[in-house]
């Protein structure tokens, strides 16, 4: 009998545990893979097109890559009757963004030799990404990386995803407690196929005596999960992962001294990806489960994504998520499934508190007596000078990078005898300026030109939206304020709008729906204000709101909560039937 008959027999009375209907062709897509091979191998080879056919186009994603071109030379291509430019965005795998010098200076020599930008890309899902990757460079992409003690498998496609980690080298005994468990659990969810080895790598098939591949996939399964999974390992009051984003999340619990981690919190069912119109999705925060002694997070974990495997909506795509399973089965059942599939009761939650989300940017000194230079790169996005900055700071530096959650790079572990020269390398390649904390509050997802999604510029329109809101709260007298700001180019949910206090979500090119009454701590979803508006009117009543936002606020009142007490927009209470209201 399997685990959901079992769950289905045990309460009578439980909803649907699976969703009957006719399974989604990305599920036929999977089944028929043999386990995330297809027939990649095939179109490495093929020099007709610069783009990956069929089943392909989808099952690089498992590898770590998505298929674009450049959108903004497309029409000129077209009306030539020529291809696209075609080429793959690669994201890294990179559990809590640590990256040794070394490795930097290996990233930073294949993004100026060997992609179309020549950058490097900083993303929310702490690690870096490639743009512009020819076909040609491709496989020797990836085998440059595995010389780096790199890999991309599983950043993308229905798997548990880049597993992220309070980026905290203040307190430091606690955060490496806490990255090596973010390491254990992206290690322990992988996919266990050997395809990424065999095709990029060049690795031998292993034959059964059936003369078939030998794969198994104990925890995700033959097919996969439904939809993407993405986790978190957090360490409060800290929420620089921007834990209600997230479908699975561990909020680290410490002993009495504060220096040793002894549990976690399980908190499940975050997302906030939505369809424009379509009333049954929605973003929502995630839920508490309870909590588990220290040992019991790999059991938890795989309980939990097993669950979703079992139970995840594999005939709707826009329902498959996690958050949409317990909205159906309900939390209760949800928690009592997983405490079975674990064998082990929760406890209840221990108590703790999120405070803010920003990085803080500049020097800071950690309990080792080392010395940590958190730098703000605007968008994420290293390009020329900056860039080139970065890899002298490699050079010469002997601890590590950290790449956080909100685009920005720590240069980690510095000694007292570094710390000027590292300083005046980073002055020297304007990779320390002066920004206000608008700017660094905001961030973007990198939408046109390159993502295949994107509705509305988000990463190359931010800035200037920026200089907007900065000037702004200058005329006002409040210039020493700030309002967390995301741009998003489509309602995917990349660049975590719909967890702002003033979002704006990709409409069409130069349309937004503006989104008000998000938190500064990150846990609550902001309510649509405006709807298909363009940018200047979105920019006259974002103009208009900080002017009644400086003369009508109480002591210390921030931006979302200000719209929502001034009766602007309504709290989101429950995302499920609040959001579309």
């Amino acid at each position: 009998m399997s685990a959901t008959d079992k769950a289905q027999k045990q309460n009578k009375d439980a909803p649907e545990l699976v969703v009957p209907g006719k399974l989604a062709d990305n599920e036929r897509l999977k089944d028929e893979s043999n386990y995330l091979r297809g027939t990649i191998t095939g179109d490495l080879s093929d020099e007709i097109s610069g783009g990956f056919r069929g089943d392909n186009f989808q099952l690089i994603r498992f590898h770590g890559m998505y298929a674009q071109d450049d959108r903004d030379i497309r029409p000129d291509l077209v009306a030539r009757k020529l291809e696209p430019r075609k080429n793959v965005m690669l994201r890294c795998r990179l559990p809590g963004g640590i990256i040794s010098p070394k490795q930097w200076l290996g990233i930073d020599k294949f993004a100026t030799e060997s992609t179309d930008y020549g950058s490097i890309r900083i993303t929310n899902r702490q690690t870096f990404q490639f743009h512009g990757v020819l076909k040609e460079n491709v496989k020797p992409m990836h085998q440059w990386l595995n010389q780096l003690g790199l890999d991309s498998l599983a950043t993308a496609g229905d798997v548990n995803r880049n597993v992220l980690c309070t980026s905290n080298p203040v307190e430091s005994q606690l955060q490496k407690e806490a990255y090596e468990w973010a390491k254990k659990l992206s290690e322990h969810l992988l996919p266990k196929t050997r395809a990424y080895a065999e095709i990029w790598l060049d690795k031998e098939k292993q034959f059964s005596t059936e003369d078939s591949v030998e794969d198994n996939e104990p925890i995700l399964g033959k097919t996969y999960l439904p939809r993407k999974f993405k986790t978190t390992v957090i360490i409060p009051p800290h929420n620089d992962v921007d834990m209600h984003a997230n479908d699975m999340n561990f909020v680290a619990i410490a002993d009495k001294t504060g220096k040793k981690l002894i549990g976690f919190n399980a908190v499940v069912g975050g997302g906030l990806s939505f369809t424009h119109g379509m009333k049954t999705t929605f973003p929502t925060t995630a839920h508490d489960l309870g909590y588990i002694p220290i040992e019991k997070l790999l059991d938890c974990a795989e309980a939990i994504v097993s669950l979703q495997r079992d139970w995840g909506n594999r005939v709707d795509r826009t329902n498959a998520k996690t958050r949409y399973t317990i909205a159906r089965v309900g939390l209760e059942t949800f928690k009592v499934e997983v405490e079975r599939r674990m064998e082990y009761d929760f406890e209840a939650m221990r108590p703790y508190e999120l405070t803010e989300r920003g990085d803080r940017i500049g020097w800071i000194k950690g309990e080792e007596g080392l010395h940590h230079l958190t730098l703000f790169i605007e968008n994420g996005r290293l390009l020329g000078k900056k860039k080139k900055g970065a890899a002298e700071i490699a050079r010469i530096h002997k601890g590590d990078f950290r790449l956080t959650a909100n685009q920005n790079l720590i240069v980690a572990g510095a000694t007292e005898e570094d710390k000027a020269a590292i300083e005046d390398i980073a002055k020297a390649h304007g990779l320390i300026a002066d920004t206000t904390e608008q700017r660094q509050r905001a961030m973007a997802c990198v939408s046109l030109p390159t993502c295949p999604l994107a509705m509305a510029e988000a990463e190359r329109y931010l800035p200037t939206f920026v200089d907007e809101i900065e000037t702004m709260l200058k005329n006002h007298k409040i210039e020493s304020e700030y309002i967390i700001t995301r741009i998003a180019g489509c309602p995917n949910g990349c660049g975590r709008a719909m967890l702002a206090e003033l979002g704006l979500v990709g409409k069409a090119p130069g349309r937004y729906n503006m989104y008000l009454g998000g938190n500064r701590a990150g846990t609550r979803v902001p309510k649509q204000h405006l709807e298909n508006a363009t940018t200047k009117e979105i920019l006259k009543e974002t103009d208009s709101l900080i002017e009644r936002w400086s003369k009508e606020r109480t002591d210390n009142e921030e931006f979302g909560d200000f719209v929502i007490r001034a009766g602007v927009v309504k709290e989101i209470k429950s995302s499920a039937t609040d959001f579309w209201d």
